[in-house]
């Protein structure tokens, strides 16, 4: 995988559940792509992983990805082995309750079986630029999405 992306992504809700948001920028030899979308009735996890799913659809071939997160819950999904375990137990947690989110996670994990993905963590709100370009577009997308009551997706290159 010669390929190397950069994925900077968010998601954010106006309540939670409400009208959520997400956001991402790819970055691929010296080029960049931003996109967002949005959902009526969803929570901020939801749109979190959105954001990541979303912009692993976007690869056309196998990549070595580095994708920038400020979501725990995403990132230690994979770093910390949880979905690894979920699958092993039938996507059940280890309380034996039923995954949550696990159509979201189960794409994203098809998803990441394609690239040789690298999670990194963000404090979300410390000033990190793409993470609050991120931050900004995912909250937009969300208040768009109050304000028309459409789900939508968007792109500029």
């Amino acid at each position: 995988m010669s390929e190397k992306v950069k994925i900077f992504t968010d998601g954010s809700c106006l309540g939670n559940p409400g009208p959520g948001g997400y956001a991402a920028i790819l970055r691929y030899k010296g080029r960049q792509k931003e996109f967002w979308g949005g959902a009526k009735a969803a929570t901020n996890n939801q749109m979190e992983l959105c954001g990541a799913l979303k912009a692993l659809e976007q690869l056309k071939r196998p990549c070595a990805v580095d994708i920038y997160i400020d979501s725990r819950y995403v990132m230690d999904g994979f770093d910390k082995g949880w979905i690894d375990n979920w699958k092993s137990n039938g996507w059940l947690t280890a309380a034996k309750k039923p995954v949550k989110n696990k159509e979201l996670w189960q794409k994203l994990d098809e998803l990441c079986q394609k690239h040789s993905v690298c999670w990194n963590y963000i404090p979300g709100h410390q000033g990190h630029e793409e993470n609050e370009r991120c931050d900004f577009i995912a909250r937009a997308a969300a208040d768009k999405v109050q304000k028309t009551g459409d789900f939508f997706c968007e792109y500029t290159d």
